[in-house]
């Protein structure tokens, strides 16, 4: 079976895939809405990424202190 870490990153790298597509279907549209759209889907992706990484952080400190 596949691991945690590796459906993560399966379904992150689709995701950043699917948000690149979308800039490049925006800039050949010439689409300035869809454009715009595109940046803040990545940057809502983004800002995902930093509160799963600042979680799993405080989940590791929160184990040594138990410890």
């Amino acid at each position: 079976m596949l691991s945690n870490t590796l459906i993560t990153r399966i379904i992150l790298f689709t995701f950043l895939v699917l948000v690149g597509f979308a800039i490049a279907m925006g800039i050949y549209y010439q689409s300035f809405w869809g454009i715009v759209l595109a940046f803040i889907a990545l940057g809502a992706g983004i800002y995902f990424i930093s509160i799963i990484a600042k979680a799993k952080k405080a989940l590791a400190e929160a184990e040594i202190r138990e410890e």
